[in-house]
């Protein structure tokens, strides 16, 4: 049986050395929250996305969440555009706009293979509208300072 990552605990920060920003634009922006929305995160801390795809973005001021969580508390931020393939990982930094929104908690995949639930935890319970978002706005997934 080969060694999973993830079942042995490394994770993938014990295994990348480096690791290219992920770059997307906003195609939506999205207004709303749902107090028990229970998405269900899958167990994997990485994926892979391509040039292209479009996936949305949600944000949960539920404190601990993390691969296998059951997210309630959820504010809809948007759906963006891949313009850079790459690797998007918990704890990766979040920006729109170059201002940190949050960090990557997980990926929900209720909605695949037409779209994957990108779950961002943040530190205020707002919508895309709330944030000030605006179309065409660049996102970045970019590993935090010091990985």
């Amino acid at each position: 049986m080969a060694n999973d990552p993830f079942r042995d605990n490394l994770g993938p920060r014990a295994v990348f050395a480096r690791k290219a920003t992920v770059r997307a634009r906003l195609v939506v922006v999205l207004d709303g929250r749902l107090p028990k929305r229970g998405l269900e995160l899958i167990p994997q801390e990485t994926r892979g996305v391509r040039v292209g795809e479009v996936h949305e973005l949600i944000g949960s001021t539920q404190p601990g969440i993390g691969a296998n969580s059951i997210v309630d508390p959820i504010a809809y931020l948007g759906f963006m555009e891949i313009l850079s393939a790459g690797v998007i990982c918990a704890g990766d930094e979040m920006r729109v706009d170059g201002k940190l929104v949050g960090h990557l908690a997980g990926y929900d995949h209720t909605h695949m293979p037409n779209h994957m639930n990108i779950v961002i935890s943040i530190d205020a319970d707002r919508s895309g509208v709330e944030h000030g978002f605006e179309l065409d706005q660049e996102v970045t997934f970019t590993a935090p300072a010091g990985r």
